[in-house]
This record gives C-alpha cells, sequence and structure tokens, in this order.
C-alpha cells in the first residue's frame, strides 16, 4: 500500500527499472490485444490503447455478446481486475511471473468468465519479438517502479490533456500505446500527408499508414524503452518539414535527437524544475509552433483564441 502523499513527480531512472518496464510492456500488449480483437476499428488505431484511471490502466468497457467486458491494471494493490458488465468479475495479483504465465492466466480467466476471445501472440512493434506464449525470459515486476510510472502517466496526462484543450482542430483523445508504450496526444493540420513508409517492427504497413494518414504534431512521454535509454517527453512531426531539426525550441534542456527524429525533454530535469508543469507545457508549445509554422498550419483557424 502506498499512503504516504506521492511525490509528484517521483525519480524514473530506467536502468533501475528495466527489466520490469520491459515485462509489462509485454503484459500490456497482451491485454491490450483483447481490445484489438473485440473493438470495432476507429482511424488512426485509436481503439487499441489503454486509459488512464485513479488506480492504473483500463481497456475501458469492450463490446462482448449483449454486454461488455473490461480489463484493468491495478498500480495501487498490484491486481488484474476482469469485469463484466453483468457484474461477474476475476482478479489475479501482478507479481514477478513470466509473459508466457501471464498470457495463459489472462486467457484462462477471461475464458473462466465466458468471454471466447483470440489474440495474434507476436508482440507489435518489439524488436526480436517472442511470443507470449513462448516468452520465459521477460518476467520481471517490481511494484514500486510499476507505481511510480503510473503516477507520472496521471501527472503527465493532466498537461497533455491542457495542452489538448488549446486546439480546436481534430485532436486525438490522450492515450496510452501499448505497441510503443508511451502515453500520446495528436494534433492534425486537416490536410492528407504523404503514404507512410512503414517499416515498424511486426506491424502491418496498412495499419501505420492509417496512423499516419495525416499532418500531425504529436508528442507525449516514454519511459525510456526502445534504446533510448532514460525517461522522456517528446515530441515529432509528420511528416517532418524542413528545417524541423534545426529550429530553436524551449526549454534549455530540450533538443533533437537524431536517433529518434523528434525533439525530446529528459525527464530528470524537468521533474527538478520549480514548475515542472509549466516546464512540460513550455515544450509542448515551443515544438508545436515549429512543426505548425514550418508545416504552413492554419493556426488561426486550428486553435483556441
Amino acid at each position: 500500500m502506498h499512503n504516504e502523499p506521492p511525490e509528484p513527480w517521483p525519480a524514473l531512472p530506467y536502468p533501475a527499472w528495466a527489466d520490469t518496464c520491459d515485462t509489462l510492456h509485454l503484459w500490456t500488449q497482451v491485454v491490450g490485444k483483447v481490445r484489438l480483437a473485440l473493438a470495432p476499428w476507429v482511424n488512426h488505431c485509436w481503439q487499441v490503447p489503454l486509459y488512464l484511471t485513479c488506480r492504473g490502466l483500463t481497456t475501458s468497457p469492450m463490446p462482448y455478446g449483449n454486454g461488455a467486458v473490461q480489463i484493468d491494471f491495478d498500480f495501487i494493490d498490484h491486481r488484474l481486475d476482469i469485469q463484466l458488465s453483468d457484474g461477474r468479475r476475476d482478479a489475479f495479483s501482478l507479481r514477478p511471473r513470466s509473459v508466457a504465465d501471464f498470457y495463459h492466466e489472462v486467457m484462462g480467466r477471461l475464458r473462466g468468465l465466458g468471454i471466447e476471445v483470440a489474440i495474434t501472440t507476436t508482440p507489435c512493434e518489439v524488436v526480436d519479438a517472442i511470443p507470449f506464449d513462448a516468452d520465459e525470459g521477460h518476467a520481471a515486476y517490481d511494484a514500486e517502479y510499476a507505481h511510480r510510472f503510473w503516477l507520472i502517466l496521471l501527472r503527465a496526462q493532466h498537461v497533455l490533456e491542457a495542452f489538448r484543450g488549446r486546439f480546436t482542430g481534430k485532436a486525438s483523445p490522450v492515450h496510452f500505446f501499448w505497441g510503443s508504450f508511451d502515453l500520446a496526444v495528436t494534433r492534425f493540420s486537416g490536410r492528407t500527408a504523404p503514404p507512410h513508409p512503414g517499416g515498424v517492427p511486426h506491424l502491418s504497413d496498412r495499419v501505420v499508414r492509417d496512423a499516419y494518414s495525416h499532418e500531425v504534431s504529436s508528442c507525449g512521454f516514454w519511459p525510456g524503452n526502445g534504446g533510448f535509454g532514460h525517461a522522456a517527453f517528446y515530441s515529432y512531426a509528420y511528416p517532418e518539414p524542413p528545417g524541423f531539426a534545426q529550429r530553436v525550441v524551449e526549454p534549455v534542456e530540450a533538443f533533437y535527437s537524431a536517433q529518434l527524429s523528434e525533439f525530446v525533454l529528459p525527464y530528470d530535469k524537468m521533474r527538478r524544475e520549480d514548475d515542472p508543469e509549466h516546464e512540460l507545457m513550455t515544450f509542448l508549445d515551443s515544438t508545436y509552433r515549429a512543426a505548425a509554422d514550418l508545416g504552413q498550419w492554419d493556426r488561426a483557424a486550428l486553435e483556441r483564441a
């Protein structure tokens, strides 16, 4: 239990919980793929993300038969909860266990509740992916770091939602993508984009091109997985307009990563500022303006006065 007041922006050194991060990433993919199998298609794959709750992450209600089913990660009591709209429910503890064990537990509990669903077992957007039912190597779960990660997501969501509210054009919800394991929000110019080249590991090019069918400025938070090695906020544009990488943005701690083709604000530097939320909003506004100005977006029509 966590009875003491939480630190607003707790430390999240990636090396300290990298194994847990990798395992949790794959656990969320198992649950996320259940949502993918049950939810109707929405443009830009908006039917698949997870969403923040006051205790963790949720699929939100997924249609099944004449009712609905919902799966929640609880990062306070460290449980996985499965609820049906008819009142039935089941749960099991989150603890160190292999991805294969977690996969079989989830699918078995769903079957026990009468939910028959088949998912593809190959992880998405993961290099050297191991099928869920064969992955005995990823088996770490540090409850304290899982809790910290959720607290940061919850805090980051507040800023991202405020940032989204300043835009009157098309914008995504603030949602958690289990494929890339990040919290994100996206603004759209309203114009179509050139076809994305694709090439994302274990993700159909058709899906990627649907996700990037229109010009975007996208931003969010990820914990350092994927080779970057540090928790950070990010911001990118697709297509990236000429001069974007050379644009001077704020705050001074932000920089353009050639490795990622994105602007980055290191989380550990942001959290130490006197006003971390202002620091983050400054980063989101500055990098969006870089994308919108260089991309010649109609800002007067798209932004709230």
